[in-house]
């Protein structure tokens, strides 16, 4: 699934305000991390993760990795932080940034 422009716009707004959840350092994407990653998804829908990685192609690989496994699109990256969103059927409204975001209009 891709997002058209007014989507992406949408998201960027509602992340803008959003902190990491979780970071990738220098041992890279790991299990744990991965397993982090997808927590905070199923519970947030819309989160940012920070990408600590030096070289500029392996945070890329990194974050192409993460959307690859977890079925994550990527709406934004901007230096280190990335945001990521994965809908989900049922979320927990008191949890989801999406339904939260929703609520406050």
């Amino acid at each position: 699934m891709s997002l058209n422009q007014e989507q992406k716009k949408r998201y960027r707004a509602i992340g803008h305000d959003l902190n990491p959840l979780v970071t990738i350092a220098e041992k890279g994407l790991t299990e744990s991390v991965l397993a982090e990653i997808d927590r905070a998804l199923r519970d947030h829908e819309l989160i940012k993760i920070k990408v600590n990685l030096a070289d500029r192609d392996e945070k890329k690989a990194a974050i192409a990795s993460v959307c690859e496994q977890l079925d994550a699109i990527l709406v934004q990256s901007i230096g280190h932080v990335a945001l990521l969103l994965r809908q989900e059927d049922k979320p927990n409204p008191k949890l989801s940034n999406l339904l939260r975001a929703n609520a406050k209009r």
